[in-house]
């Protein structure tokens, strides 16, 4: 008892300490609307990244003029370039097995008799049954489902044409924080007439999907100082 009551002082000092800090600092200033759009056009200034500029010498003609080329359309092909990604995805897998087996085996061994006479006392002189019965039965089910749509940019263009997309949405609500990343590879034919391309037909697709905050705190295992501190109050 007394070694738990001074375990339960000496965490209570650690968690003191490891809040001092915090408490000194105090509560952080939140940024101004105008801070907000300045760090936010920084961060997209920073994700462009810039193309070869391909000039041919003595002609005013370029590849990358918007009136270079009538028949094109807007549909995302260069670099830095915006799309539409629907995401949708739905996993299901299903196994089951059943098993029955049963086996029995009998055997019986008697003298039939002896001088004329049958005895009793040897009849059956062996006698033997054994029986076996197996039955077992299991099944598991995976299920996953994803939908939404967000609109990226190029990030790069492959040497055989193939584009590289990525897209981020970053949402901020009730003091919970979720951000969805999506990059993957396609080919500028399986881009739709409206700048938008699902989900299948993205090669290398990878999805993610963090969280952070009020709800993610409530289903987040405790840590091993909480752990420690259940222990000893017999939690």
């Amino acid at each position: 008892m007394l070694l738990r009551s001074a375990s339960l002082r000496l965490i209570t000092a650690v968690v003191l300490l490891g809040l001092s800090p915090a408490l000194v600092r105090g509560k952080p200033h939140s940024k101004t609307p105008d801070q907000l759009r300045t760090d936010y056009i920084s961060r997209m200034q920073l994700r462009v990244t810039p193309g070869a500029e391909e000039h041919t010498l003595g002609s005013l003609w370029t590849a990358e003029s918007p009136l270079g080329d009538f028949s094109v359309d807007y549909k995302a092909h260069h670099l830095n370039d915006m799309i539409t990604i629907l995401v949708s995805v739905q996993t299901t897998a299903a196994q089951s097995g059943t098993v029955d087996s049963e086996r029995s085996f009998t055997s019986s061994s008697a003298i039939t008799g002896i001088m004329g006479r049958t005895p009793a006392a040897t009849n059956p002189l062996l006698a033997g049954n054994s029986s076996s019965v197996l039955k077992g039965q299991g099944s598991t089910a995976s299920n996953t489902q994803f939908q939404t749509s967000l609109t990226g940019q190029v990030i790069a263009v492959l040497p055989n044409g193939i584009l590289v997309v990525e897209a981020e949405r970053q949402i901020f609500m009730n003091n919970q924080h979720e951000n969805v990343i999506v990059r993957g590879m396609v080919r500028p034919g399986d881009i739709g007439p409206n700048n938008t391309v699902p989900s299948a037909a993205l090669s290398n697709l990878e999805i993610e999907m963090k969280g952070k905050g009020i709800i993610s705190d409530g289903v987040r295992p405790p840590n091993f100082l909480t752990k420690a501190i259940l222990w000893l109050l017999n939690f």
